[in-house]
Formats: structure tokens, sequence, C-alpha cells
């Protein structure tokens, strides 16, 4: 069954040609818990672009206890990778936002008006701890607007927090929030709960964007089995309107 899986040629590839562009993403080495090494950054981007993509914006975790990444830092390793990548030959076009952990280094950034790392359109990409839920959520996503970004929470399905009352989510959209669900959670990559919770969202149509959630080739590679999904061929994702943003 693995070799099956893993070894598949190219063109029996899902294509994500319709998606175009790629919202979320580790594939900057060394600076979070994505890839370790250039070479890992460009087989990925070579990856991506045999399943479609054109556009890669890749966002390292910005969490104040374990990453301390700050935009210099993410802006170096993202010239690294553009220079790798053009030397390989590659046509995919990588930039780099940031995937924000709401802490209170994330909060005292906002409330000070320091500079954020965005995906196109101002968008400010978010995450919530995934046991413990936080009290302040919607304070921190109405300041968010009021700084004059647009919020998007990464992967909802995997709070497991909210699972006895998703309708937070449809509060969350109500108040102006993006919602961006992983592509693995429409298949069992994570577990039988999420997946369930990522068609709830689905089906209530409140998921604006896709993402990879890629942190290493193995995650790039379990795409495969999603050719003929459903959601991948007939949701409204909306992440193909950045491609020129």
């Amino acid at each position: 069954m693995l070799n099956w899986l893993f070894n598949k040629k190219n063109s029996d590839n899902v294509s994500l040609s319709r998606i175009g562009v790629d919202i979320h993403s580790h594939i900057i080495p060394g600076i979070d818990d994505g890839v370790e090494t250039i070479e890992q950054s460009v087989a990925m981007a070579r990856k991506f672009q045999e399943l479609g993509y054109t556009r890669i914006v890749t966002t390292p975790h910005v969490m104040w206890d374990c990453y301390k990444n700050t935009p210099e830092i993410i802006n170096a390793g993202l010239e690294d990778v553009r220079q790798a990548v053009k030397a390989a030959g590659l046509n995919v076009q990588i930039d780099a936002a940031a995937e924000y952990f709401i802490d209170e280094h994330f909060t005292t950034l906002l409330e000070n008006g320091e500079e954020f790392m965005t995906l196109p359109g101002k968008r400010l990409l978010v995450e919530l701890p995934y046991s413990t839920p936080l009290l302040n959520v919607s304070e921190t996503l109405f300041l968010i607007l009021q700084k004059g970004y647009q919020p998007v929470l990464a992967h909802p399905e995997r709070y497991t927090y909210f699972y006895s009352d998703p309708s937070i989510y449809k509060k969350f959209c109500d108040q102006g929030c993006e919602l961006q669900v992983n592509i693995l959670s429409l298949g069992s990559y994570y577990n039988e709960n999420v997946h369930k919770m990522a068609e709830y969202l689905l089906k209530n149509g409140l998921i604006t964007f896709l993402g990879t959630d890629a942190h290493r080739m193995q995650h790039l590679e379990m795409i495969r089995k999603f050719q003929g999904n459903k959601w991948l061929e007939k949701y409204p994702f909306q992440n193909e309107k950045l491609i020129n943003i």
C-alpha cells in the first residue's frame, strides 16, 4: 500500500491548479518545526509545483516561547529559499508571511502597532492553542480588525475545545474573521474528529481558504490520496484570488 502511495507517477498526482496559491506552510529551513535544510526547501517547492501550485506564501511560526521569529529573520530565510529555488530552475513563486500564535507577545505587538508579516491583502494568519481555550479570542480578532488587518484563523478544525459548540466559528466569521482549513483534514490524516469538524465547517460554508500546513515532504506526498476528493473539486475556496495581490 505504501509503495503504491509514494511511488506513483507525477501525472497521477491530484491537481491543485484550481487552488493556485498555498497560504500555510513551513519551508524556510531551521527557524521553526518545518524543514531543516535548504535542500528540503527546494524539494518541497518542486513538489508544490508538481501538484499545480504557482505561488507559495510560506508562514513560519511566531510563538514567543518557542520560535522568536521576526520579519528580519523570516525575510533573510526567504531570500535563501528564493535563490535556491531559482537555481533549481523552478517556476513557483515563493513569498513569506507568518503564522502568529495568539499569546502575550502577539497582543503586545498588535497594541504597539509593530510590523507583521501578512498574507496577500493584509491578511494576518493566527493560531490558537490546541488544548486550552483562550478567554479573549473575539476581543483579539476585533483588535486585529481595528488595526487594519484581516484575521485568518488557521486550521479551526483542530481546536478540540470548540467541538462541543462549533457555532462559535460562525460568530467569528460574522465578526469578520476568515477561516483556513488544512487540506489533510479533508481526510483522516490527523484523526476522525478533526475530519468531522472540517466537514462541518465546509458544509456550513464557513471556510474561505485551503492550506497545506506542510512541514515536511511527507505532508505533500499524502496529498496524492485526495484525487477525486469532493471538497477539492467543488468547494469555492478563494485562494486563487490571492495570486496577483
